[in-house]
């Protein structure tokens, strides 16, 4: 990366505080295999910084709308995004800087509460204002009153066609199938609309110094906040304590059990699709696991 670069960049912070900022460091930090990251200091002032291909700056504006509408509902705290845009040809985000930990027992316990009562926060349809991503791949929001339909043509559907394009054709055919069955699993259960993290993994929370607990990188969208749940079990990361206090704040319908799998399918194709190599069979025996609790 460029001086010339990091000077651009500090202009636009200076722009979005009205105070001055000309970076002297820019060291780079973890930014995940979608991103580079880099923490910009000057005179003990420290932000964050997400750098990419100057043509995923609609990536970075959306991200930082999603952390701006979870911050305005004084649930779990978030990074807050300063400002956006292209310079030297490549696309930055801005956020706040915080020193962050992993998470104790208590900092669960606080997070389960805490994203149960963002669930909380609601809205008349599924979907969102805007269409996002999920990692680099595009996710789309367009916002539809039945919760069967979008997670059939929004999530699932989507996910498949894109899995026929990377050479798991086979997986769609099983998939398909599925998508027939959807229903089944809506039985008995009208899930609400609510403000969903949307890439709810262990790696996405963690904790300040003071213990209190962050999420970021969010794929927001509205939906049943058990796809977020879901997640939470996918990858590991989140306690028994979370778990438990988001429950006592908020418990969850008994067909959970099945439907975490139905949500976790999402997943588990994306990182097909991103990845390929062992998540077609995961992917896989999923469906196959689904279709037999349909039946």
């Amino acid at each position: 990366m460029t001086t010339a670069l990091f000077t651009r960049i500090g202009r636009e912070i200076a722009a979005a505080t009205g105070r001055s900022f000309t970076p002297t460091r820019a060291d780079e930090a973890g930014g995940g295999c979608i991103n580079r990251a880099f923490l910009l200091e000057s005179d003990g002032e420290r932000y964050f910084v997400k750098l990419n291909d100057a043509e995923r700056l609609p990536m970075f504006e959306a991200e930082a709308e999603g952390l701006k509408e979870m911050a305005e509902t004084k649930t779990v705290r978030v990074p807050m995004p300063l400002c956006s845009g292209v310079a030297e040809g490549r696309a930055f985000l801005v956020l706040e800087h915080l020193s962050l930990r992993g998470t104790s027992t208590r900092a669960q316990e606080t997070l389960g509460r805490q994203l149960a009562r963002m669930h909380r926060v609601t809205a008349p349809t599924f979907g969102w204002r805007r269409d996002n991503t999920i990692g680099s791949t595009p996710q789309p929001n367009t916002p539809m009153a039945d919760w069967v339909a979008f997670w059939r043509d929004r999530r699932l559907g989507f996910q498949l066609q894109l899995a026929a394009n990377n050479g798991g054709r086979t997986l769609q055919r099983k998939g398909e199938q599925l998508l027939e069955q959807l229903p089944a699993f809506f039985a008995d259960y009208r899930p609400v609309a609510s403000l969903l993290h949307g890439d709810l993994w262990g790696g996405n929370a963690a904790a300040t110094a003071d213990d209190e607990p962050v999420v970021f990188d969010p794929a927001v969208y509205y939906g049943d906040r058990e796809a977020d749940i879901a997640m939470t079990e996918l990858f590991g990361g989140f306690s028994a304590r979370f778990h438990a206090a988001y429950r006592e704040t908020w418990p969850l319908d008994a067909g959970y059990r099945v439907r975490k799998n139905l949500y976790n399918l999402y997943h588990v194709l994306n990182h097909f699709n991103l990845f390929g190599g062992g998540y077609l069979s995961q992917a896989e025996r999923l469906i196959g696991q689904l279709l037999a609790e349909a039946r």
